[in-house]
C-alpha cells in the first residue's frame, strides 16, 4: 500500500512531524501489487486512452484508472503537449535532455474558445497518436523509449485486443475524448467525466459518430453545456448522461481523497458524497459502459440501472446545471 506519508523514507525529517504536517491535506492507501509481472492475455486487454483536464496532469487520475485496470484493462494516461498541463516535460531524440512544456493560459487579446479550439484538436490528435503506439508495440515493432523506466514495452506483444479501444477524460478530457471519436475509427465509445464542452465547434457535433457516456458531477455543469450533451444524445440513443449527486467537479479526480476535512471545508474539493462511493458509482457505469460497446465478455452488465440513471445518488441527464465556474 502507498501513502502521501510514504515518501518520508526519502526526507530528512522525521514520518510523525510529515505525517503532522499532512494531516490537513489527508491521505489515501491504494492496495497493489507494486512492480508486479505483467500478466499475459491470451485474447488480448481492452485498451482505454485517458486524457486530463485543464491544469491537470497525468497521474492526477490514479484512483480512477487503476481500478479499471484492476478489471482488467490496459490504461494509458496521457500528458498533453499542448500547454494545458500543469507542466509537463518530452525528451527530444537524444536521451536525457529535457524540454519543459509550462502550463499557458489564454494570451490577452484573444478569444478564449479559438485558443482551447486549437487545443482541443492537439489534445484529440495526441490520443490517436497513443492508440497508433500501442498499435506498433502490439505488432512486435520496436519502440524506443528513453524514458528510463524498469517496464519492458515488449511485454505488451499481442497482451492487447485493438479492436476493443475506448477513450476517456475528465474536464478539458472529456471533451478531448468526444473529439477523439470524430478523428480516429478505431475508438469504439468514449468515456467523459465532467466535460467541459465549450471549446468543441458546432460544426463537428453531427459528426461524432459513437455512442458517449457523459458522467456528469453536481455542481460543474452549466445549461449551455449540458445542451450540447444533449445534441449528441438525441442523435445516438446509445449516448447517455447520468449525474452524480454530491459530488463536485474535483470529485473524480485523486484530490477527492487526499484532501482532509479541513482542506475539503475551505475549498470544498470533494462534495457531500463520501469519495470512495463516488469512484464505485464511476467506475462501474464506466464500466457497464464499456462492456455494451467493447462487446466484452464480463459480468459487468450487472450495473446497466446506473446508465439510465437510476441507483442511490445518481440521477438521469443533468437536472440542476449549478456550476460553480
Amino acid at each position: 500500500a502507498g501513502t502521501c506519508c510514504g515518501s518520508s523514507s526519502l526526507l530528512p525529517v522525521s514520518p510523525l512531524f510529515l505525517g503532522g504536517f499532512l494531516f490537513p491535506a489527508g491521505s489515501c492507501r491504494v492496495p497493489v501489487s507494486w512492480k508486479g509481472p505483467f500478466k499475459p492475455c491470451r485474447s488480448g486487454y481492452p485498451l482505454i486512452i485517458f486524457s486530463h483536464g485543464l491544469g491537470a496532469f497525468r497521474t492526477l487520475y490514479s484512483s480512477v484508472c487503476s481500478e479499471l485496470a484492476s478489471w482488467g484493462f490496459v490504461v494509458a494516461a496521457l500528458e498533453h503537449r499542448d500547454h494545458s498541463a500543469s507542466v509537463t516535460y518530452f525528451c527530444p531524440a537524444e536521451a536525457g535532455r529535457e524540454e519543459w512544456i509550462p502550463y499557458q493560459r489564454v494570451p490577452q487579446g484573444q478569444k478564449e474558445f479559438y485558443f482551447r479550439n486549437k487545443q482541443v484538436h492537439q489534445r484529440a490528435e495526441e490520443c490517436v497518436r497513443a492508440l497508433q503506439l500501442f498499435k506498433d508495440i502490439s505488432s512486435g515493432k520496436s519502440v524506443p523509449n528513453i524514458l528510463h523506466q524498469d517496464f519492458d514495452l515488449s511485454v505488451l506483444k499481442d497482451s492487447v485486443d485493438l479492436t476493443k479501444v475506448a477513450v476517456m477524460g475528465h474536464s478539458f478530457g472529456g471533451v478531448t475524448a468526444v473529439l477523439a471519436l470524430v478523428k480516429e475509427p478505431g475508438f469504439r465509445c468514449a468515456v467523459a467525466l465532467d466535460a467541459w464542452m465549450f471549446p468543441l465547434e458546432n460544426s463537428l457535433y453531427p459528426e461524432v459518430p459513437k455512442p458517449v457516456l457523459f458522467i456528469n458531477t453536481e455542481k460543474f455543469q452549466t445549461p449551455e453545456s449540458v445542451a450540447k450533451m444533449k445534441r449528441l444524445s438525441s442523435r445516438n440513443s446509445q449516448t447517455k448522461i447520468i449525474t452524480i449527486l454530491g459530488s463536485v467537479h474535483q470529485s473524480q479526480t485523486d484530490f477527492a481523497f487526499l484532501t482532509g476535512k479541513l482542506i475539503n471545508r475551505i475549498f470544498s474539493a470533494r462534495g457531500t458524497l463520501d469519495p470512495y462511493k463516488g469512484l464505485d458509482i464511476t467506475s462501474r457505469a464506466a464500466l457497464a459502459f464499456l462492456q455494451r460497446h467493447l462487446h466484452l465478455e464480463e459480468d459487468f452488465d450487472q450495473w446497466d440501472n446506473l446508465l439510465e440513471g437510476i441507483g442511490d445518488s445518481v440521477v438521469p441527464e443533468a437536472p440542476f446545471c449549478r456550476s460553480n465556474l
